[in-house]
């Protein structure tokens, strides 16, 4: 990754920025599930944006416990199939979602402010258009700046993501090429770049053998 890292979240960050949508946004079901496709979903702004209901809907029609990625469902011709259980908390919140906001398979997940407003004349008729990646990044960028958060881009979720499954999966007898899958990496070296070592598992491992 090119650049100057994206600031890591910790979990009081996580619900400071869940507060800041029920208090500071006029959608706040729909924000809150943003918030949580990138920190408990490693989702990019450009493939929140992407996302159709079907993506998180089971054959029934229900709401399924993965956000299916593969096949049909890719969100992009050069990426790769994944699929991304649900963190309980990001399944209750989408559920809110659609219960608050109906619409089909075919429909975005993450509607724009726009389609969100009811047609007056016509309750049926949302405009059903996605909210653009770059209102996404734009409402990362304004959440973290009220909350006094330096350092945090739209990317911090995603590595917060990232960082943490790797730093859990072997305690769920994983490895790296479960967090490369999950993140929808094409090489393992990116994957890698994410990992940052740490001198006291090295000891604690030592122990181990």
């Amino acid at each position: 990754m090119a650049g100057k890292r994206a600031e890591l979240l910790n979990d009081t960050q996580v619900k400071a920025c869940l507060r800041w949508c029920g208090e500071r946004r006029r959608y706040p079901h729909r924000d809150r599930v943003v918030v949580l496709l990138s920190v408990r979903a490693g989702l990019r702004a450009v493939e929140i944006a992407k996302l159709r209901r079907a993506h998180v809907m089971d054959d029934g029609g229900g709401i399924a416990d993965v956000i299916d990625l593969r096949g049909k469902l890719r969100l992009s011709k050069k990426g790769t199939d994944r699929v991304i259980p649900m963190h309980a908390d990001l399944r209750a919140h989408v559920i809110e979602l659609f219960r608050i906001v109906p619409g089909g398979p075919d429909d975005p997940l993450i509607l724009s402010e726009r389609a969100m407003r009811p047609n007056p004349e016509d309750p049926e008729d949302r405009r059903l258009v996605c909210m653009a990646a770059n209102s996404i990044v734009l409402m990362f960028g304004q959440m973290y700046g009220e909350l006094g958060l330096a350092g945090f881009s739209s990317h911090s979720g995603r590595r917060t993501f990232i960082t943490q499954v790797a730093d859990r999966i072997t305690e769920a007898g994983g490895s790296l090429r479960d967090v490369q899958q999950l993140a929808g990496h094409t090489s393992l070296n990116t994957t890698q770049s994410y990992v940052d070592g740490s001198d006291e598992a090295k000891r604690r491992v030592m122990k181990l053998l």
